[in-house]
């Protein structure tokens, strides 16, 4: 596979007056891109519910990472199908199937909270992952290629804008609807327990988040039927088979900016995810907030990642993508070791700040990750969503570190560690990526781009 040895700013450069929207088919791009807002919305609330289930169903710190181990072990468990489900019809059809997978999790939550276990929540939250997944794998690489080549990462974060919001809003309906804001003393558990109400303020605790998931499970539904009858265009990428080349896996194995994306993905998820989840139990072990005043600092985190989409992007035009991914990736390890050396009021303005710089990490690593892969890019996106396995692991062994030692804040090293790969990934980027058109590594040459302009 050849080199590229560009400068960073040659990539920026050759952006330059090139369309980032797709001509004629806004419509569908605005749909598209709602679908980002709603993920967004989903899997925020889950930072909700690690402290919701935590207190509910009187669950450890470890114990409780499990609603985002279910959650994003759908991730890991659908990519690949969603893929080869796309690959043969579409990405139309991946995303009203994710779509379906999304909403009927959702409702699953209903006799979740009846049954008043913990299990069934599990089980929901990997059907909602498993649906955010088939939706990740098609509209991020749908995104990317929904326009000039040149302009994918530009075009794939102004998309990953809206997911911000969704977050915020998320989050927002979460601290209100689903924490009560009563927040039981030990003596008062003691009374409670002693008079046998304590049961069924507990079970009051878990229903009270069946509303908020039952009204965007059928939000999800009925979205899922408006883009049913939506006209999509036909992509070229979309009819590799006319070829007879529907791209393999043993092909992506040549790509080595693929692979190096794929473990950066993994790790950037990892960290935001437990970044983001142990925000809330790091404010109450280290501060005297209540829990919908931590909630709000994560609502702050979700505010300062939409900004930094917002305020960065524009900024791709002058600046190589890949070199502020590795900017914003040192930044955050930075700001992580000061949550870790200072824990407190100051640790947590700190991690609210990673948001910022955050914003363009996902969008900015995929679209990276990508680029000249012709027909094998549905085949390599399905990698790089399984690699959002890795916010499933990582706040497991954040988890464990703070049960171990008894300092939350020592867990943190866990993001650290993540946002350092990140920041490898986006400095060395420039001289790990294809030239210009698709690198065929089988022939050792340079073949014509596909499916990337309309």
């Amino acid at each position: 596979m050849q080199v590229s040895t560009s400068t960073g700013n040659t990539a920026a450069d050759s952006s330059k007056g090139v369309a980032v929207f797709p001509t004629g088919q806004i419509a569908l791009f605005v749909l598209v891109t709602v679908l980002f807002f709603l993920w967004g919305m989903s899997n925020n609330l889950t930072d909700i519910l690690v402290r919701q289930f935590q207190k509910s169903f009187q669950l450890s710190q470890f114990s409780a990472q499990l609603v985002q181990t279910a959650n994003f072990l759908g991730y890991f468990c659908m990519a690949i199908p969603a893929a080869l489900v796309m690959r043969r019809w579409g990405y139309k059809a991946g995303m009203i199937m994710g779509l379906c997978f999304f909403g009927f999790g959702m409702v699953l939550f209903w006799p979740a909270a009846v049954s008043g276990s913990y299990v069934p929540f599990l089980v929901a939250l990997f059907t909602v992952g498993c649906g955010a997944s088939v939706l990740e794998t098609a509209g991020n690489p749908f995104m990317a290629q929904f326009g000039p080549a040149e302009t994918s990462e530009r075009r794939l974060n102004f998309a990953q804008s809206f997911n911000p919001p969704g977050t915020i809003i998320g989050v927002i309906v979460g601290a209100r609807f689903i924490f009560s804001g009563i927040e039981k003393t030990p003596t008062e558990v003691a009374a409670m327990k002693a008079a046998g109400t304590y049961a069924s303020y507990l079970h009051t605790e878990i229903m009270r988040v069946v509303p908020t998931y039952l009204a965007l499970g059928s939000v999800v539904l009925l979205f899922a039927l408006l883009l049913s009858r939506m006209k999509f265009p036909a992509m070229h990428s979309e009819h590799e088979g006319e070829g007879g080349d529907h791209g393999s896996f043993g092909a992506l194995l040549h790509y080595p900016h693929l692979l190096f994306a794929v473990v950066a993905n993994f790790c950037n998820v990892g960290a935001q995810i437990s970044t983001w989840s142990s925000l809330i139990l790091y404010m109450k072990q280290y501060t005297n907030v209540s829990e919908r005043t931590a909630a709000y600092y994560l609502t702050a985190t979700l505010v300062a990642l939409a900004l930094g989409r917002f305020v960065t992007t524009p900024l791709m035009k002058f600046v190589s993508p890949s070199k502020l991914l590795g900017i914003y990736g040192a930044a955050n390890v930075l700001l992580i070791a000061l949550a870790i050396t200072r824990p407190g009021m100051l640790g947590a303005y700190a991690i609210v700040a990673t948001g910022f710089f955050l914003s363009i990490m996902f969008p900015t690593i995929f679209a990276l990750g990508l680029k000249g892969l012709g027909p094998n890019t549905k085949l390599a996106g399905s990698l790089l969503v399984m690699a959002i396995v890795g916010g499933a692991i990582f706040p497991l062994v954040l988890g464990y570190i703070a049960r171990s030692t008894g300092s939350l804040a020592l867990g943190y090293i866990v993001p650290l560690a993540g946002f350092a790969v990140v920041s490898l990934y986006g400095f060395a980027a420039p001289w790990i990526l294809p030239p210009s058109g698709n690198t065929d590594p089988e022939a050792g040459g340079i073949v014509a781009e596909r499916g990337q302009g309309f």
